[in-house]
């Protein structure tokens, strides 16, 4: 791995150079192991330790096959599901893997004792499988975490809809917080020169996703004037829900739980802003029982924002917790 990160970072290096270089036979990922999915059993989601279950370790250095890319990490990222995954909730990564092991010889690589979390990345193209025509070793790229097969017609027309469409790092395995990942070659695409190489990391998997729900056609749709009330405004997904609402000329409601919160959602040119904390809004009467006072309390206030309209889209990402209040 020191020749291979000497060579990415001297400017002198050619794309043959990439090629020619020996890959190693095992590399360092962050893991989690299935002998311990039980490691937490009894316990509350919020006392669950990640740093206990949380490996850095070495691993063998996948099988690399047809339309599949391996390439070298120069910076990955933290999601939601990397969470859920080192804490084995809602249920362990592990299922995921023996489902896609099944599909095929291939697959069968995925389904192992342990699981290289991530599904983001940055970095070089070390070497190609067969039929790749586009990538190339040596070329700087970025990741995103659809991973597709596209067998069948169903997913031609939104790669969302294929019947085997997993999530990279989540429900396959050799995921980007490793210091090399297996990727489809379709997830690729080229690294802006712009950015560093954390910076280019850091989008992939909230971007595209606050993409989905938002602005495409199979999702929210976004139009000018539209008023879209946004959960968790400065964070990974709300961020990126509020600047594709103010570039598209509607109107961002944005939900935070802090001034200092509210102050990013400004930096980014939002006006509406609600810190709920500040507000004191409380949807849950206890851990069982929701109050319909406090959803019409918030309602009132959003109208008070907006002229007295009501929100034509809700961003809802959080779930059981503003679930009740965004319907």
């Amino acid at each position: 791995m020191k020749d291979i990160l000497a060579a990415i970072q001297s400017p002198d290096t050619k794309p043959a150079d990439f090629a020619a270089l020996p890959l190693p036979e095992s590399y360092r990922a962050v893991t989690v192991h299935k002998d311990q999915t039980d490691m937490f059993e009894g316990l509350a989601s919020h006392e669950k330790d990640p740093r206990k279950s949380l490996n850095v370790e070495d691993v063998p250095l996948p099988e690399l096959g047809p339309g599949e890319a391996l390439v070298a990490v120069m910076a990955s990222s933290v999601n939601y599901n990397s969470v859920w995954t080192s804490i084995f909730e809602p249920l362990p990564t592990f299922g995921f893997l023996e489902r896609y092991g099944r599909l095929s010889e291939l697959a069968k690589r995925h389904d192992l004792p342990y699981h290289v979390i991530g599904s983001d990345l940055a970095g070089v193209v070390l070497r190609t499988g067969p039929g790749v025509n586009t990538w190339h070793a040596g070329d700087e790229v970025v990741a995103h975490c659809l991973s597709v097969e596209l067998e069948s017609s169903d997913g031609h027309n939104d790669t969302m809809l294929d019947p085997e469409q997993r999530i990279w790092g989540f429900e396959t395995n050799f995921g980007g917080l490793a210091e090399i990942a297996l990727v489809k070659s379709n997830q690729l695409m080229p690294k802006p020169d712009h950015l560093s190489w954390e910076e280019a990391a850091a989008p992939g998997l909230v971007n595209s996703t606050a993409y989905r729900q938002l602005v495409s056609r199979n999702g929210a749709g976004m139009k000018q004037g539209d008023n879209v009330l946004i959960w968790g405004a400065s964070g990974g997904l709300g961020s990126y829900a509020t600047q594709f609402a103010l570039a598209g000329g509607a109107n961002p409601i944005c939900v935070v739980s802090s001034e200092d919160k509210a102050e990013i959602c400004r930096k980014m040119g939002a006006e509406a802003i609600i810190d709920r904390k500040a507000e004191d809004y409380r949807f849950w009467k206890d851990a069982t029982t929701q109050d319909p006072r406090e959803w019409k309390r918030f309602g009132k206030r959003i109208r008070e924002l907006t002229g007295g309209e009501d929100v034509d889209i809700v961003f809802e990402h959080p779930g059981r917790e503003t679930f009740g209040a965004s319907v």
